[in-house]
């Protein structure tokens, strides 16, 4: 990316992340200086906000997608359609699907989802999402079903020790 091609949108993002934060990009052209400051925005509830602006004007699809996949899990629920309706459509699939699932393991994990998920629905969930249930969720009939038809045998196995 020449400097040329660097909109004054994402011009101005960025140094607005670089306020909040108190660094400098060196080279805005650079995806990989970018990324850096992304990620130091992703672990600031202060420079949160100007990220989303920043994700809005990036001009690099798959570096605004790999944000907004990073920001899905530390925005509040409410608020993830809005970082997904930020990337262009033609990146979008990706965060709908990672949003979506995260709806999914958050509910598993505080028991909203009655009755169990059947065979059917673990076959829709990603690889992903089964390993993080696996992990992460302590309801005995949502393990015996990853045990039994989880995907992988990485994920039957960590839901087989899941259970105990």
């Amino acid at each position: 990316m020449a400097d040329a091609d660097v909109s004054p949108e994402l011009r101005e993002a960025l140094r607005g992340l670089e306020d909040r934060l108190g660094t400098t990009v060196t080279d805005v052209t650079d995806g990989h200086a970018r990324w850096e400051l992304y990620r130091a925005a992703l672990a600031s509830d202060a420079a949160r906000p100007g990220l989303l602006a920043a994700v809005v004007a990036e001009s690099d699809g798959a570096l605004a997608s790999g944000v907004v996949g990073e920001a899905l899990e530390r925005v509040p629920r409410a608020d993830r359609n809005v970082w997904v309706e930020a990337l262009s459509p033609s990146v979008r699939a990706f965060s709908e699907r990672r949003a979506r699932e995260l709806g999914v393991l958050e509910d598993l994990r505080s028991g909203a989802v009655a009755p169990v998920p059947d065979a059917g629905s673990v076959a829709d969930w990603s690889d992903w999402l089964q390993l993080r249930i696996a992990a992460e969720v302590s309801d005995g009939a949502v393990l015996r079903l990853l045990a039994e038809s989880g995907r992988t045998k990485r994920i039957r196995r960590a839901a087989t020790e899941s259970l105990g």
